[in-house]
């Protein structure tokens, strides 16, 4: 099995909070030298139940890291970036 992506944002279709977060993360990411991994909440059961409508939420190593908006700044320095 291979390792889990450091960076996951679970989304759902038709969100623009979810939208805004992806274009937040993106050069962030890209200056961590990693690739944010996009999951759908509404293709898994148990995360639809876990976080129902609370999307956009920002996994950092499999730990929940901001939910609705990013912080951008203590995303930066949880990657090391500042």
């Amino acid at each position: 099995m291979g390792e889990q992506p450091r960076l996951q944002l679970l989304v759902r279709d038709g969100c623009h909070l979810c939208l805004t977060a992806a274009e937040q993360l993106a050069p962030i990411a890209a200056r961590a030298g990693l690739e944010p991994r996009q999951v759908d909440v509404d293709g898994d059961p148990e995360l639809q139940a876990e976080y129902g409508d609370r999307v956009p939420v920002l996994l950092l190593d499999g730990r929940e890291h901001a939910y609705f908006t990013l912080d951008v700044p203590r995303l930066r320095r949880d990657l090391g970036l500042d």
